[in-house]
């Protein structure tokens, strides 16, 4: 059998992670974080196939921790998916200058997340 992909899923609200998890477990290996600053620790240790991120997070957004990822050597290089509920054309502009692959708006359609998040690991291997 095929080794699942692994995704990093980045976000404070434990509804939105459990969601997440719920929707992607069959197909991928989900690591769920709680926090920009956990999901950094787990970074200098492992290295997952994609990231999926939410922007608005306490204490450390989501763009401050993709920043923090994008100088991380082994780590800039990883597919990132923001997942969020803000549609502001700053988070979207910000997001873009630090290479996100994708940018879902929550709430989020399980089928279209599942094929942007394919689309994003075929084109990175």
């Amino acid at each position: 059998m095929m080794e699942k992909s692994r995704i990093l899923a980045v976000d404070d609200n434990s509804i939105s992670l459990a969601t997440i998890e719920q929707e992607l477990k069959r197909d991928y290996e989900v690591i769920p974080m709680n926090s920009g600053e956990r999901a950094l620790q787990y970074l200098k240790r492992e290295k997952p196939d994609l990231i999926l991120m939410d922007i608005q997070m306490a204490q450390k957004s989501g763009i401050e921790t993709l920043q923090e990822i994008r100088r991380m050597e082994r780590c800039k290089d990883i597919p990132v998916i923001m997942l969020t509920s803000k549609q502001d054309k700053a988070s979207v502009v910000e997001s873009s200058k630090l290479g996100v692959y994708d940018y879902v708006v929550k709430p989020f359609q399980g089928d279209d997340l599942r094929r942007r998040i394919e689309h994003a690991l075929k084109e990175h291997r």
